[in-house]
């Protein structure tokens, strides 16, 4: 490849000799014709270009884009953690194109002004594509903007973990707010009147820090409280007939509840970190590893997998929740929880693909066409005529080693330092315009709103 495209107007590009994962699912070696942003043609010799931008494949694959359908980019008001240029820079070098952003900054993205203040700043400064979720209140008093929710790409619903107006842990409230309104209602699944007795039990069992059990937030967040969230969540999308998300699935037993009772109206994800860690990762990595949900045993990370597998859950989101490692480094329980995710999830889950787990086209579905669907976002997901142009070139055969000193996120560790990865982007492509190459960034590459 030659030096980074830095026009960002137009949209014009070959990407040339590079293997195309097509729709079919297969691999072949071809060239990609894109023209105002948008895949024109697909070529198997590739054609007269003149003086226009050319991005050299040199035969590594090409991808559709990743959607990220869950990310905490803490912007407004908890920067020294994250911002969107920050953010965004970070899922170019991770191959993520588009992302749905939740609500937990400060202020908290619970009205509309909130949320179209999130977009003009997203407008002027975000690298890929982006879509924001309306937060509801805990009290319930936000009900008429979660009725009408303007561009919002659904509704998020904390029924536990949560703190300050968006703690929603009140089943009356969560039953007011599947009631309200007609959009997608995503949910953090996990009991909140549970995790509160489960905190005060065990916290008192251990009052020295010294004393307690690297995985004891495993403990108090148990799979109790959240299969019982997931289940009043589904009770309820039955209910009222609400299309209905449970993010971040975590244990084999709601896999196993969602394989009985998953209706046409429930979709689900994992991440990366449920489906590759498990709870013993606390005895090296310590509360760099901690988040909500938490990692669970073995077993439930391989019921997921199979879940996954079988079509259960549908997609895979990062949960990309980043901290300061002053703040990681609080002893417990006052060290938050969330981790970073958009630069290693695509080379997490390619590693997968070369260890024979799963296959290409299985991790760009579950990763780009499956968001896609489940939200309603056009024209993304797939290498084809009249798509957009959001793609990633990744080298398969190259691993690389996840280094801190090459971490792009603000917050400047990653859960999975020292792990050997292949699949990392060599190039990220927005719209037609190389927004990311070899660890150059184009700074004048900007996304769109996913939702309007």
């Amino acid at each position: 490849m030659g030096p980074l495209l830095m026009d960002p107007r137009g949209g014009d590009l070959l990407v040339r000799n590079a293997e195309v994962l097509l729709p079919d699912g297969q691999c072949r070696r071809c060239s990609v014709e894109i023209r105002a942003g948008q895949i024109e043609a697909i070529h198997d010799t590739p054609p007269a270009w003149g003086q226009q931008p050319v991005l050299e494949a040199h035969g590594l694959t090409l991808l559709p884009g990743v959607i990220d359908p869950q990310v905490h980019f803490r912007d407004p008001g908890l920067t020294q953690k994250e911002d969107l240029i920050s953010a965004s820079r970070a899922c170019l070098r991770g191959g993520v194109t588009s992302f749905l952003e939740m609500p937990n900054t400060l202020p908290p993205t619970i009205d509309r002004q909130s949320l179209l203040a999130k977009r003009q700043r997203a407008a002027a400064v975000s690298r890929v594509n982006y879509g924001f979720f309306l937060g509801a209140c805990g009290d319930g008093s936000n009900l008429a903007a979660l009725a009408d929710p303007g561009p919002a790409c659904g509704i998020k619903v904390f029924m536990g973990s949560a703190h300050g107006p968006l703690d929603c842990g009140d089943p009356a409230v969560q039953e007011q707010i599947f009631a309200t309104g007609d959009r997608l209602i995503a949910v953090h699944a996990e009991d909140q009147t549970r995790l509160r007795q489960r905190r005060e039990q065990l916290l008192a069992l251990y009052p020295e820090a010294s004393d307690r059990p690297a995985d004891l937030h495993s403990q108090i967040h148990d799979p109790e409280a959240a299969l019982a969230a997931t289940r009043w969540a589904l009770e309820l999308s039955a209910r009222y007939g609400r299309r209905l998300h449970i993010l971040h699935l975590s244990t084999g037993a709601e896999a196993q509840w969602l394989r009985q009772h998953k209706t046409s109206l429930v979709s689900t994800e994992v991440t990366p970190q449920h489906l590759l860690l498990d709870s013993s990762a606390y005895a090296s990595r310590g509360s760099l590893v901690q988040m909500n949900p938490p990692l669970r045993t073995a077993q439930d990370r391989e019921q997921l997998w199979q879940a996954l597998l079988d079509g259960v859950i549908d997609c895979i989101a990062t949960d990309h929740a980043p901290h300061t490692l002053a703040e990681k480094d609080k002893p417990y329980p006052h060290s938050p929880s969330g981790m970073p995710g958009v630069e290693t999830s695509l080379p997490l889950m390619l590693t997968q693909v070369a260890l024979g787990r799963c296959s290409l086209a299985q991790v760009a579905r579950w990763l780009s066409l499956a968001p896609a669907e489940l939200y309603g976002i056009p024209r993304k997901g797939q290498i084809a005529p009249g798509w957009d142009a959001d793609l990633v070139l990744v080298d398969m055969e190259q691993a690389r080693p996840v280094l801190r000193e090459q971490v792009v996120s603000r917050c400047g560790w990653s859960p999975f330092e020292g792990w050997e990865l292949v699949g990392w982007p060599e190039a990220t492509v927005v719209a037609g315009v190389v927004g990311y190459e070899r660890g150059v960034f184009n700074e004048a590459c900007r996304g769109r709103a996913l939702q309007e």
